[in-house]
């Protein structure tokens, strides 16, 4: 269950990073985001932000267009 959702439907990049950046820098550590987007860069993009940085990619989904990521937050 997330702690916070983002929603970046219908926003292009880098928007989605940019919510998702803000977003998980509100979270304390081991809580999670859930981050909702239609940009199809997005999977490509956030799964290497992710990588970047110190969190944890739980999941990665796609349905009906929507790309949904739950993102842990890291230490």
């Amino acid at each position: 269950m997330a702690n916070l959702i983002v929603d970046a439907k219908g926003l292009a990049c880098p928007m989605p990073i940019v919510k998702a950046k803000k977003g998980i820098d509100s979270l304390q550590p081991g809580q999670i985001m859930e981050l909702q987007t239609t940009d199809k860069g997005s999977m490509n993009d956030f799964q290497a932000w992710v990588k970047q940085t110190k969190h944890e990619l739980v999941e990665a989904k796609e349905a009906n267009g929507v790309f949904t990521f739950l993102v842990r937050k890291g230490s």
